[in-house]
């Protein structure tokens, strides 16, 4: 196939479409990479050349499965173990020391993603970083999330065998530790570093995140490194501010020194450490101007303050014209004779879709306060929003007023599941999406938990029958249905995450 042979005029509608669908930045100087992308995805679409698939993929509605294939030419594979270094020194000395430390004596639990994991040097690394700097480390329930658009990588990730080229830089004993050798000279990851870490397959541009249905939400860190620079300058200001509402308040976000600039992240708090800066959620901070105990203070970090602020240390606060969120709630001030003031619940509602989960909690507890007998809809809310700012055991017990008060909804018991499996306690979670599916046969996430929690303690099987049950519940909906309990997930990506799911798991 000759790339060349596709007219001109093409190429920029090209960029444009493959922007749209994924994010992925391909402007004129990167012309080349875009080239030699779609001459390698034509062949596997079924063309002769190049021209031919170019039309095709402008007109043509894309299925999920086939955007994967596309991306899987068009993606990146580079990179290895423990790369840049300094961040996880960074992680191992100045920020998980505080997160472990603050979590001791409560909930030994610790949430991270790789975002854009490629094909899991970089999960893998965070899971025998962990190994190594929390001696109790079988006492606590940690999830390592790990995702990625090209489910080539994914599949690569989840076999876990790697050659040299993975090892470049990396200490000799990190082989000998966290490896055993194969009969074709490659390396296979121990069961121990495998099992901590879940692969799923997630369009950072096009899926919606944080959301309890696919664990995206309350994260203590996420890392997000080498991929932003190929966004559109509007998708990665998205991806960025979905990120920072999937984390807990002050938990930290990990980017390459290349994408890191004030006007992205203007809504987090940049720490200098030695070598590396990352970013941290920190809304009180921010519009307080005082500093937090989870910023290393002393020679190990400093907070970087924007232009208009004088001082290098402490939390720079925002000018006081700027909204605290680019949406704002609605207003709460006195209505006029023609309009109806809204009830605490809409305004807590229409808060929590901006994911400000903190002020809808405070928002409903206010208003419980003034109420004998709160809605176990408004118990439903409080609950998600405290689930999502990570403070699970609140959040269990909102779960268990809002069951006390109506026994035969079933989202109050797929909630407490999810809450329950967050915490690390499998089997009350499975007794509670057992009972929401007894109350609610056609409980299409209910069983797609059951499915995700099955696989997650290893049981291939039974996790396969319990995504069929979903898929086949699935058939039945609209593809554009938002599905209830979903955080806005539709029936259709349902579906096509739990195909993909299946075709990881069942890969030889």
């Amino acid at each position: 196939m000759k790339p060349s042979a596709v007219p001109e005029t093409l190429w920029p509608r090209l960029s444009e479409f493959i922007a749209e669908k994924m994010g992925l930045h391909f402007p004129s100087e990167r012309r080349e990479d875009l080239k030699r992308g779609l001459a390698g995805a034509a062949g596997e679409f079924g063309f002769a050349d190049v021209a031919a698939c170019g039309r095709w993929l402008l007109s043509a509605s894309l299925t999920q499965a086939q955007i994967q294939m596309l991306a899987g030419h068009l993606t990146v594979g580079e990179t290895y173990f423990f790369r840049e270094k300094k961040t996880f020194d960074v992680l191992a000395e100045s920020v998980l020391p505080e997160l472990i430390a603050s979590r001791r004596y409560g909930e030994l639990r610790l949430r991270i993603w790789s975002a854009a994991c490629c094909t899991g040097e970089e999960p893998y690394s965070l899971a025998m970083l962990l190994h190594q700097v929390i001696p109790d480390l079988p006492d606590w329930h940690v999830t390592i999330l790990a995702t990625d658009i090209n489910e080539r990588f994914l599949q690569e990730a989840i076999s876990g065998v790697y050659g040299e080229w993975s090892f470049r830089d990396v200490p000799a004993w990190i082989k000998q530790c966290y490896f055993q050798r194969t009969r074709d000279g490659r390396y296979s990851i121990v069961p121990e570093i495998r099992k901590r870490v879940t692969f799923a397959r997630l369009n950072l541009v096009e899926d919606v995140y944080p959301s309890l249905a696919t664990d995206t939400n309350a994260m203590d860190v996420i890392f997000c490194r080498n991929v932003l620079m190929y966004f559109t300058p509007p998708q990665a200001r998205k991806v960025v501010r979905n990120l920072r509402h999937s984390l807990v308040e002050d938990g930290w976000l990990a980017v390459s020194a290349s994408e890191g600039s004030q006007a992205s992240f203007s809504r987090f708090v940049p720490v200098n450490f030695p070598g590396v800066i990352l970013y941290q959620k920190g809304d009180s901070k921010v519009q307080t101007g005082q500093p937090g105990s989870a910023v290393p203070r002393g020679e190990t970090a400093e907070v970087i303050a924007p232009a208009f602020q004088a001082p290098l240390l402490g939390f720079p606060p925002i000018p006081p014209a700027l909204p605290t969120e680019p949406a704002l709630a609605p207003s709460l001030e006195a209505p006029s004779q023609t309009e109806t003031a809204p009830t605490p619940f809409a305004v807590a509602a229409s808060l929590y879709q901006q994911s400000r989960y903190a002020e809808t909690a405070d928002m409903l507890l206010a208003s419980f306060a003034a109420r004998a007998a709160p809605d176990p809809q408004a118990f439903s809310l409080l609950a998600r929003a405290l689930a999502n700012q990570g403070k699970l055991a609140d959040a269990l017990a909102w779960c268990d007023r809002w069951i006390g008060a109506d026994k035969l909804d079933s989202s109050g018991h797929y909630l407490r599941a999810v809450v329950l499996q967050e915490l690390g306690d499998h089997e009350l979670a499975r007794r509670s999406l057992q009972r929401a599916i007894y109350l609610h046969p056609d409980f299409v996430l209910a069983h797609f938990a059951l499915g995700n929690l099955a696989r997650n303690c290893g049981k291939v099987d039974e996790a396969v029958k319990h995504f069929n049950n979903a898929l086949h519940l699935l058939h039945d909906c609209q593809s554009n249905d938002v599905l209830p309990e979903s955080d806005g997930l539709t029936a259709g990506r349902l579906a096509e995450i739990i195909s993909s799911i299946l075709a990881l798991e069942t890969t030889p």
